[in-house]
């Protein structure tokens, strides 16, 4: 694929892809000629980036970075290639069949997996949220922010794919710190670091949720190198 627009919530997210260099409209350009925005998580911030990637010329747009694990066989540091999103209304868009061979056959050694992904209003944190909708949707992984890039890309015609990674597993609770630190927009270091101060017990699950983030962020950069995504 040419002329890729990217969107990623979180900057670290962002990082996996290369060196980036940043434009006077905000967005950055990737080595391979694709387009990055750091949107913020969620998707009513994840839309608005996705329409500047349209608005500066983009055939195609790519939701990519880390997701929570649904379906308990997936670990950390699991890549999803899901064929389609869906939300909990019920909207369901399928990504790109002919995008997802490519992917799929260039990180074939990084067994990625199927699948529907779910995109989230908010961060599902406790591990009975996330069997209960693992059994309700079937879906194997959940974000918050593909659904609303998928509709941009519909809403212009344009293919669109999702890669996720997985950090936290379907039996990995998000720490409380975490889950309050990221609800919407760029993740909040000061509400984290008083998270935790409220409530110190949730230390050892941060460090646990580190190991996994660092899992899953070396998955994202090895799809970075090997899909040729920047």
């Amino acid at each position: 694929m040419s002329h890729i627009g990217v969107v990623a919530a979180l900057e670290a997210e962002a990082r996996t892809l290369g060196p980036a260099v940043r434009r006077r409209d905000g967005l950055a350009s990737l080595g391979d000629g694709a387009l990055l925005a750091v949107s913020g998580m969620g998707g009513d911030l994840a839309a608005p980036a996705a329409r500047r990637l349209v608005e500066a010329g983009v055939s195609a747009l790519l939701s990519f970075g880390l997701a929570g694990g649904l379906d308990p066989a997936l670990r950390a540091g699991r890549v999803v290639l899901p064929d389609e999103v869906i939300s909990r209304d019920g909207m369901r868009m399928h990504t790109s069949s002919e995008w997802h061979r490519h992917l799929s056959r260039a990180i074939a050694d990084l067994e990625p997996v199927s699948g529907a992904l779910l995109s989230s209003v908010g961060p599902v944190a406790a591990v009975e949220d996330k069997a209960l909708l693992f059994r309700e949707t079937g879906a194997v992984a959940v974000d918050m922010e593909s659904v609303a890039i998928a509709q941009v890309a519909a809403a212009h015609e344009l293919p669109f794919m999702a890669v996720r990674v997985i950090v936290d597993g379907a039996a990995d609770a998000l720490p409380r710190a975490v889950a309050a630190a990221g609800r919407s927009g760029p993740l909040s270091i000061l509400r984290l670091i008083g998270g935790i101060a409220a409530a110190p017990q949730d230390l050892v699950g941060l460090i646990r949720l580190s190991r996994r983030y660092r899992a899953a962020t070396r998955s994202l950069a090895a799809v970075a190198r090997d899909a040729h995504i920047a």
